[in-house]
């Protein structure tokens, strides 16, 4: 419905007299064009119910689960905080966590520190000294392992550290280190580190491909100044290619520890928490109560335990991040 408002006029003597500069047009609300902020809810419609039937209902219905005490069949009895208490108190579990956090050494730092300095090495000495094409070949070899699937992976790193006939046993005979050979992923005292060590080659790719992503941005002009007033690569990189690339960083870190407390699929193909829980880690823990030896309810309070740390983890990081980007720009919130 239009509503037509004359101005300028004496009743009917103003009608289609002059240009018409007085009349204004009022539309109704219903009418009104939409904006387009007021379609938006239509496009993030499918991700939000994907995400609810996805991830919160499960999420939820497992919580429910670890307050009970339940085998799997029949009816689950009401247990309250019992798996909560038990869990405080497993050594097991604490065992597993500490693993975990020799996970995040292999799988957050290690990458980051490593990842960070050989993007530097390609973009800012191999791209110029050797053209951007050798550069792009040697990123895509470094990020090959993040694009096979962790159990072929597991499978490949499991026959080379295999005791007898393995390759890297093999090598070390060839060149006369024999009495270095080990039992790499047998031995309680090596087998962790030998886990980490195929964790580190295969999270190196992920790092490396984001911080060079985020050298591309930096003003090269910037470089030039370093340059000209007599900058090394080390002073470069550690003046200029460090803070320009620290939003990189942090969600690198982020990203790469979430995935160190959740990684399950190197461990269950390696060595499945052996030898004696030496490589168990919470996700795995979780799994063999949850299936081995059908504690639903005790599993399924791990995994919610897991979830929250997760959760608070990512939602901390993401907190200082913010508050560091504010810093710099000068904004106080």
């Amino acid at each position: 419905m239009t509503v037509t408002v004359e101005r300028g006029g004496r009743g009917s003597r103003g009608r289609g007299r002059g240009t018409g500069r007085g009349v204004v047009e009022a539309r109704h609300p219903a009418e009104r064009p939409r904006r387009p902020r007021d379609s938006y809810a239509l496009f993030l419609l499918p991700g939000a119910l994907a995400f609810l039937v996805v991830v919160v209902v499960p999420f939820l219905m497992n919580t429910g689960v670890s307050f009970t005490d339940w085998q799997g069949v029949g009816s689950p009895e009401w247990s309250g905080l019992a798996n909560y208490r038990e869990l405080m108190a497993d050594a097991e579990f604490w065992a597993s966590f500490r693993h975990s956090l020799f996970m995040v050494v292999a799988m957050a730092l290690v990458p980051t520190v490593v990842g960070l300095v050989l993007a530097a090495a390609l973009f800012d000495f191999v791209g110029k000294h050797f053209g951007s094409r050798t550069a792009a070949v040697l990123r895509a070899c470094f990020y090959l392992p993040q694009v096979l699937p962790i159990a072929v992976a597991g499978i490949v790193w499991s026959w080379i550290l295999a005791p007898e006939n393995g390759s890297l046993n093999e090598v070390l005979a060839a060149v006369g280190l024999g009495g270095l050979q080990q039992d790499w992923l047998g031995d309680p005292d090596l087998a962790l580190y030998s886990v980490m060590g195929v964790m580190v080659w295969v999270q190196l790719g992920f790092p490396l491909v984001v911080f060079m992503a985020g050298l591309q941005r930096v003003d090269p002009q910037l470089y030039e100044a370093a340059e000209l007033d007599g900058a090394g690569w080390w002073r470069r990189f550690r003046h200029v290619t460090l803070p320009q690339i620290r939003p990189e960083i942090y969600v690198v870190l982020l990203w790469c520890t979430i995935a160190a407390l959740k990684v399950f699929g190197a461990v269950y193909v390696l060595t499945k928490g052996g030898p004696g829980g030496a490589t168990d880690v919470p996700s795995y823990f979780s799994f063999t109560t949850f299936f081995e030896k059908t504690q639903v309810g005790y599993g399924a309070a791990i995994s919610t335990v897991l979830t929250v740390i997760v959760l608070v983890l990512a939602l901390a990081g993401l907190k200082l991040q913010t508050r560091a980007e504010d810093a710099e720009q000068g904004v106080v919130r």
